[in-house]
């Protein structure tokens, strides 16, 4: 069983993010606290509304920190799983079908499965040189697979 695993290059875990969250709505809403208790009440509108936009971007954030790409070869059966926010899809490939290739020549370009009509663009997190590493790793495995 050969398995490759890509994921998102992410600072914060989404635990993280909700910690360093709480603690800036603190600090932000405290100040503005202090300066609403002196008469100057537009002070918290304003840190409830940046509140609010850090919360919504930091909301993002999580929702995409644990993304992940998979590709699996296991007896017989190439499965390239994605994971993108809730959604998560699985493709099943005959490996002994699978041609391997990257999509362009330019630096967005993926990595590209392709087998009896389905095809599958994997490797977005990924540099461009560990594309290419990918490419031969796939197509190392793929040739011990035959035709059945």
């Amino acid at each position: 069983m050969a398995e490759w695993r890509m994921k998102r290059n992410c600072s914060l875990t989404p635990r993280q993010a909700l910690l360093v969250y709480a603690l800036l709505s603190a600090a932000t809403l405290g100040i503005a606290l202090v300066f609403t208790l002196r008469g100057a009440w537009m002070v918290l509108a304003f840190a409830v509304l940046e509140s609010t936009a850090v919360g919504a971007a930091l909301l993002h954030y999580s929702r995409h920190a644990l993304d992940y790409e998979r590709i699996c070869l296991q007896d017989g059966c190439l499965l390239v799983e994605y994971a993108n926010g809730a959604r998560t899809s699985v493709v099943r490939l005959e490996p002994a079908h699978a041609r391997v290739s990257l999509d362009g020549a330019g630096l967005r370009s993926l990595v590209v499965i392709e087998a009896r009509g389905q095809r599958v663009e994997t490797g977005r997190f990924l540099t461009p040189s560990q594309r290419l590493e990918l490419v031969r790793a796939l197509r190392r495995a793929l040739r011990g697979v035959s035709l059945a």
